[in-house]
């Protein structure tokens, strides 16, 4: 595993949308253990693969419940709502106060192509928007309530 080097607000990468991830194989799995590491030396609790240059569908997340490896993911249904402050590892030292869904549900593919569902609630809800943002070329400062502002760490 290695530490990838995390792209910051204002590089164009992010705005673009990712590939779907057709090829299942040890560049895949190097890549979400990379992210996964990167990841945590961050402290984040997700991390797209955007943000460390690449643009394919990938995505970890660790709300503190263990690692989740989502690939391919799309969200299937969304319920309620919450107004939150929210991060980014690619906005670092901002954050600012989002409105999403209470709870979302995921369908996503494993590491070896094995589709799967995820439903999360509050923090696990918001980090499934927030990464699959990412892979549309959706940043959260997007999600900002308005009259709010990014703030200071």
């Amino acid at each position: 595993m290695a530490l990838r080097n995390i792209v910051k607000i204002g590089d164009p990468i992010l705005n673009k949308k990712s590939r779907i991830v057709e090829k299942f194989d040890d560049r895949l799995a190097t890549l979400i253990d990379d992210m996964k590491e990167t990841m945590y030396d961050g402290n984040g609790v997700g991390l797209a693969a955007v943000q460390v240059g690449i643009l394919k569908r990938v995505v970890v997340i660790d709300i503190g419940e263990g690692v989740m490896e989502l690939v391919n993911p799309e969200i299937v249904s969304e319920e309620g709502e919450q107004i939150s402050q929210e991060g980014c590892l690619s906005v670092p030292g901002k954050w600012g106060t989002t409105k999403r869904p209470m709870k979302v549900t995921v369908k996503a593919q494993d590491r070896n192509g094995k589709w799967q569902v995820f439903t999360g609630e509050g923090l696990k809800a918001k980090a499934f928007c927030h990464e699959i943002d990412h892979l549309e070329g959706i940043m959260f400062t997007s999600h900002i309530i308005e009259g709010e502002t990014l703030h200071n760490n």
